[in-house]
């Protein structure tokens, strides 16, 4: 059976402008920062094949941040998904169990409260994080034994967590 990585993602610290739409909100330089900080992360542990990312502004710029980081010859799929901006745990789960099986590493990059209500339906104890769930770019790594249609509550335990922090 192939061994397969999902990332979980939470956006980096974005600012919220007067009469600018939650959807629209920028990262903010910190966040900027935070986000290569995960791409650098990453890099030397799971490189993704596809990327997820909700279509918010702050969530595509944490993608573009952390992609700066990857080595030049990473070539990622990236779909933008509706569901991971409007979407509930199980709309998020269903995103994962759509993914095509030669694909091995998924990274996820979405919003709270969600993605860490899925992190605790994948592994309830999730081991490293507190009961607030994902800081802003924080992230899980899930390891899956099997085929992507078979991730399910309980079946993806973490193996990893981290909080990127830029400089």
């Amino acid at each position: 059976m192939t061994a397969r990585s999902l990332v979980l993602l939470r956006h980096a610290k974005a600012d919220a402008p007067r009469g600018v739409a939650d959807e629209d909100r920028p990262l903010s330089a910190r966040g900027q920062a935070d986000a290569h900080a995960a791409g650098g992360w990453l890099a030397g542990r799971q490189v993704p094949e596809l990327v997820l990312c909700s279509p918010a502004k702050r969530t595509r710029q944490t993608w573009h941040a952390v992609a700066a980081s990857l080595p030049a010859d990473a070539a990622p799929v990236v779909r933008y998904e509706r569901r991971l901006y409007l979407g509930d745990p199980d709309s998020l789960l269903e995103l994962v169990q759509e993914v095509e099986d030669p694909v091995t590493r998924v990274l996820v990059i979405g919003h709270n409260p969600t993605l860490s209500q899925l992190v605790f339906t994948l592994d309830p104890e999730a081991g490293g994080l507190d009961s607030d769930g994902l800081r802003t770019c924080g992230l899980t790594v899930h390891e899956l034994d099997g085929p992507w249609s078979g991730c399910g509550p309980r079946h993806a335990p973490v193996t990893a967590t981290h909080t990127a922090r830029g400089t």
